[in-house]
Order: C-alpha cells, then sequence, then structure tokens
C-alpha cells in the first residue's frame, strides 16, 4: 500500500499544496525551519485518524482567516484505489469533521484505520518513555486499533460509557445523589465494568505479543543483553466494580472516575530497573523507539501491509549512532521523513522535497 498524493487546501500555513511521494520508499522532505514539513506529516496523520499528533484542537489546523480546511489522499490499497477526503469546518463552538473514503463516509475509526494504518515518530514520541502516561496509553490504544480492526468498538463504547458516568458525577456537584441520578449511575458503572474488562483483555493481549519484539529492537538498538520487560499495570488492585465502590464519595466530590483503564499504564523496565524513573535519557529513548518498531511489526504480521511510516524531525533528538542503527531496523515500504539538518549518511530517499518551492 502507499499513498499516491497528497492535496491540501487552508490547511494549518499552507494555502493550497500538492504533493507526489514515493508510494513504496523513502520521501524527505528538507526544508528550513517554519516551513510546514510537520504540518505535512500532520495532514497524512489526519487522513488516517480523523486526528493529529500535535494538538487535540482540530480548529488549529485550519489556516488562520480561513473557516474550512481540506485534505484529500489517493492511495493505493492491495491494488485498490482509495480516494480519502477530510474537511474541517470551523464552527461557532467547535470543528465539524466531515470524512469521506471513496465517497462513503466511514462506519466508524475501524474504516480508517484499515485504509492507512500509520506509524509515527516524533521527538514527543521518542521520549515517551520519560513523559506521563498519556502517551503511552495514546500509543496502546492506537496500536490495538490498528493490529485488531474490531478493537475500535471496544473503544468507542469505553469513551462513550465513561462520559456517560462521568457526566452522573458532575452533575452532582460533590453533593449526594437523587434517587434517579443513583439508579442511572448503577448502570453505567455496571456497563463501565463490562466494557472496561473487554478492553482490558485486549490491551493486555497487545503487550504480550509487543513485549519479545520491543526487547528485540531494544537489543539491536542499543547492542546491549540487559533484558527488558513490557507489562500492563492497571489503575485500581483487586476488583474494579469493589474499586469503584471505595472510590465514589472521591468521585462524587471530584465530578468523575478516578480509576479505570483511563488511568492505567505499561511499565517498561531495562535490567529490572523501571525505565520510567531509573534509566538514563538514552536508554528511554532507545525503549521508546524499540516500542514504535514493534508496534509497527504486530500491524504489518497481524494485517499483512506496511503502515506508511513517519518520521517527524526524529534524528534531531538522537546521537548518530542510534541515527544509524534505527535505520538499520526501519522496515521497508513507504516512510515520510521530515528535517530541517542533513540526512543521516546511511539513508538513501527516493525523493527528496523542498517545502518552500511548494508554498502558496
Amino acid at each position: 500500500m502507499g499513498l499516491q498524493s497528497l492535496e491540501l487546501r487552508h490547511f494549518r500555513l499552507f494555502n493550497e499544496l500538492r504533493l507526489e511521494p514515493d508510494p513504496f520508499a523513502v520521501t524527505v522532505l528538507l526544508s528550513p525551519n517554519g516551513s510546514g514539513k510537520t504540518s505535512v506529516l500532520e495532514a497524512v496523520y489526519a487522513l488516517a485518524t480523523a486526528s493529529s499528533f500535535r494538538t487535540t484542537s482540530a480548529a488549529d489546523m485550519i489556516r488562520n482567516g480561513d473557516s474550512v480546511a481540506e485534505i484529500h489522499g489517493v492511495l493505493l490499497h492491495r491494488e485498490r484505489r482509495l480516494q480519502v477526503d477530510l474537511t474541517l469546518t470551523r464552527g461557532a463552538r467547535n470543528v465539524v469533521k466531515r470524512m469521506l473514503v471513496n465517497n462513503q463516509k466511514p462506519r466508524s475509526r475501524a474504516d480508517l484505520a484499515e485504509a492507512l494504518p500509520v506509524t509515527v515518530f516524533t521527538p514527543e514520541g521518542v521520549d515517551m518513555i520519560r513523559h506521563g502516561p498519556d502517551g503511552r496509553r495514546q500509543f496502546l490504544t492506537t496500536l490495538m486499533t490498528d493490529v485488531f480492526i474490531h478493537a475500535n468498538d471496544v473503544v468507542e463504547r469505553f469513551e462513550r460509557t465513561l462520559r456517560q458516568r462521568n457526566a452522573v458525577l458532575r452533575a452532582a456537584q460533590g453533593f449526594a445523589l437523587s434517587p434517579d441520578a443513583a439508579r442511572e449511575l448503577d448502570v453505567w458503572t455496571n456497563d463501565f465494568v463490562v466494557v472496561s474488562e473487554e478492553l482490558l483483555t485486549v490491551r493486555r493481549g497487545i503487550v504480550e505479543r509487543l513485549e519479545p519484539l520491543v526487547a528485540d529492537n531494544y537489543r539491536e538498538l542499543s547492542h546491549s543483553d540487559a533484558p527488558v520487560t513490557v507489562t500492563y499495570e492497571t489503575s485500581w488492585t483487586g476488583d474494579l466494580r469493589s474499586a469503584l465502590e471505595s472510590s465514589f464519595d472521591d468521585d462524587r466530590y471530584r465530578g468523575y472516575t478516578t480509576a479505570g483503564p483511563h488511568r492505567d499504564d505499561i511499565v517498561v523496565t531495562l535490567d529490572g530497573r523501571d525505565a520510567r524513573r531509573q534509566a538514563s535519557q538514552g536508554e528511554q529513548r532507545s525503549l521508546a523507539l524499540a516500542l514504535r518498531l514493534g508496534g509497527h511489526a504486530l500491524v504489518r504480521d497481524e494485517r499483512g501491509v506496511d503502515p506508511l511510516l513517519l518520521l517527524d524531525d526524529v534524528f534531531s533528538e538522537l546521537d548518530p549512532l542510534r541515527s544509524e542503527r534505527l535505520l538499520q531496523l526501519l522496515p521497508k515500504g513507504q516512510t515520510l521523513v521530515s528535517t530541517a539538518s542533513p540526512l543521516p549518511a546511511a539513508m538513501t530517499p527516493a525523493a527528496v522535497i523542498d517545502l518552500v518551492r511548494y508554498r502558496s
């Protein structure tokens, strides 16, 4: 599979832009900082996920002064031609997203994940181990929905149930619940426990399959035989329903659910040490890269396709030795690289694009 063409209108700093990356090899966006390199990768990511890896506000992707942004992509997917279109329209209170795949509205995020799986490496992702758990949870959610298309349904049901339970808690404003509110909370709590168990089953299965891949990739990146483990850590102990009962007063006071999969984490250890707190920065970055590479391999093995690789200025965050080893481990297939610095000597791109020449 591969992205054959990309067209942007009123997206970020671009008025209009059209690119044709090599669909089977490495295309490098080599231009100065501020020229829109990361925005191009963000647009590709948005085609695959209807979201951004840079911001939680879709309005940030619409060019200043404009009310509508458009992203259009033509893909070759198992010898099928796919047209993917995303329109972002600025409203009075939020941004309306309209996604089409071959002129049909996707039924769920599963349709998007099936059309264009992506693996993204960013400077923030390189530091995923030492930063907070949000990034690790997002990595796991994206990976599980890319590996198992059906997992999108579980994720969406979990998010919807959590929102509904939190809405009941928030409405109480710290006071005792009315009888009707208490009954409603019981319903959402039951649903929350059920869907949480489903989500945990998928997450733990992914982590179990990911662990040996991470260990192998870390060994190649660091040339170290230090043992690596990857385990799933829940935010509660014992039974989830009992934990929710124990935290009820606190949840009611705060207005949100304090125990559940939305607060869980991935624990990576290196030679028995918790890498989140006890590994060096270099070790943490190698482990983060190993996680991304392992996730890419999982998607490829399960789906039989190579996800599109997005490397956003990653080499500026790595020392030359780690850069060379990362290049050796990168899988074959379409890769888009953004950089303002000279490329590592071992990288031989099929195309190099200077975005300054394309700006309009």
